[in-house]
């Protein structure tokens, strides 16, 4: 299988390479092509590639191009991980909202609007250059918001795109190990968990026929070997009969979230912007040395992952600087995709399977019932984030127990203002950009609005091109 990773120059990129050269996923992928825009970005990444330490057949023939449709020709599986505007684009979503004294994050509130509203024409571009040179080929996106930009990309690419993020699957593991409850490789049949990209609860886990997510919540020491465990109160946890995603966090303790981000001296867009200023030049005439000097960056870009929420001390668990998460998702969903065998895990999809079209090719043929929507109280062709079995015919959402409230008040109100938001990307809406945030939970103010939208346009000038007919 040839495997195009579109943006191709980025930081994680190596962490994709690294898992196919060795290990389970070795021999899955015949050709790697990295494409970006920028070529000093590639021939910085190509250099960390070329310097990975591994023994005889590690090697995967890499190719690194500037052209996207000399990339898409003859490519059956696209790993788009984008971010237009680059890290210098990150500090200034992030920075706008906090300098209005609001949070001052990527994907969550203000900032993840604006960088929607940045991502998605891009990405729309990608899936369409996609049906053009590679009609066939799978679109597993991992661009952030990839909730929102996911949910975009369905009217273009159907059943043919899903979206991933390590965050829900990682909370998983962390939880089952901390209640001794291994899981079986590819299989969540124990497990309930249901959200959005970056909002979501796991709130059950079985094992052996039991439940054993009540006592881990009622357990302090057994929460605390591990990081949302360790974010949230234990009686607060114990009440609400769940464990939140870690990105929960900016919605239950937003008070002290943007009060910890407020009294750090740079942002995390600023601290990974200066880093990346500083490493990439360095990468691309490094040698032999690159791959050190790109792990070394790793681990400390790991190491403040989060940072605000440890405004009391304690480190990240070792088994998370390590790394070797979100490469796994995208590997297994991709394998599965392609063919070589069924796997389950938690995806951005959408909430019910669209209805088999009636066709000629079907009238005559008995068809299946649609099923229902995995998450009851949220529309069927929203895009969720929940377990799903993966096969060679995509993503199957698998139903959920109904969301009690608020959990189901917040994911309408979120949900909203995502659908809000990529009508904004997508149909040129500014109208719709100023509800988005106006009605998100963590802005909340239509004055604010008007002061955010206002502030990222003079950022970012290309958002204003999108309310202007005939420029999108």
């Amino acid at each position: 299988m040839r495997l195009l990773i579109a943006g191709g120059g980025g930081f994680r990129v190596p962490l994709i390479y690294r898992a196919l050269a060795s290990g389970r996923f070795a021999g899955m992928v015949s050709e790697l092509v990295l494409y970006d825009v920028d070529p000093a970005r590639l021939q910085a990444v190509t250099a960390v590639l070329h310097s990975m330490p591994g023994g005889p057949g590690a090697w995967v023939p890499v190719h690194a191009t500037t052209n996207l449709p000399q990339a898409l020709a003859g490519t059956g599986m696209v790993f788009a991980a984008i971010r237009p505007g680059g890290t210098a684009g990150r500090v200034a979503d992030e920075r706008v909202a906090q300098d209005l004294g609001l949070l001052g994050q990527e994907t969550t509130g203000a900032g993840g609007i604006s960088y929607a509203l940045r991502t998605i024409p891009h990405m729309l571009n990608l899936a369409r250059l996609m049906k053009e040179h590679c009609p066939e080929a799978w679109l597993v996106n991992f661009t952030n918001p990839a909730g929102m930009v996911t949910e975009a990309l369905l009217p273009v690419m159907g059943r043919k795109v899903v979206g991933i993020c390590d965050s829900a699957g990682g909370l998983v593991q962390r939880a089952a190990r901390a209640a001794g409850a291994p899981l079986l490789e590819g299989r969540l049949d124990g497990v309930g968990y249901y959200g959005l990209n970056h909002l979501g609860w796991l709130y059950r886990l079985e094992y052996n026929g039991q439940d054993l997510l009540p006592r881990l919540l009622a357990d302090p020491l057994a929460l605390a070997t591990f990081e949302e465990g360790r974010l949230f109160p234990q009686p607060f946890l114990a009440e609400l009969g769940a464990l939140p995603n870690e990105y929960l966090y900016y919605y239950y303790q937003r008070d002290a979230a943007r009060e910890a981000m407020r009294a750090m001296a740079r942002t995390r867009g600023e601290t990974i912007h200066s880093q990346q200023e500083e490493l990439y030049p360095r990468l691309a005439g490094a040698g032999a040395d690159a791959f050190r000097l790109w792990e070394e960056a790793r681990r400390s870009r790991e190491e403040g992952y989060l940072a605000e929420a440890r405004t009391q001390g304690g480190q990240r668990d070792e088994s998370d600087l390590a790394g070797g998460g979100y490469e796994r998702v995208a590997l297994a969903a991709m394998r599965a995709l392609s063919g070589a065998g069924d796997t389950q895990l938690i995806l951005n999809t959408r909430n019910s399977p669209a209805p088999v079209p009636d066709t000629a090719a079907n009238q005559t043929a008995a068809r299946p019932a649609t099923p229902g929507p995995a998450i009851p109280g949220l529309p069927a062709d929203a895009v969720v984030e929940v377990p799903c079995t993966v096969t060679a015919d995509g993503a199957l959402p698998l139903p959920q127990q109904a969301p009690p409230e608020p959990q189901l008040g917040l994911l309408r109100q979120v949900k909203e203002v995502e659908r809000l938001t990529v009508r904004a990307a997508v149909e040129g809406d500014r109208k719709a950009a100023l509800a988005a945030f106006a009605g998100h939970p963590l802005v909340d103010s239509e004055d604010l609005a008007h002061a955010l939208l206002g502030r990222y346009e003079r950022e970012f000038p290309e958002l204003r091109d999108l309310w202007r007919p005939g420029v999108r």
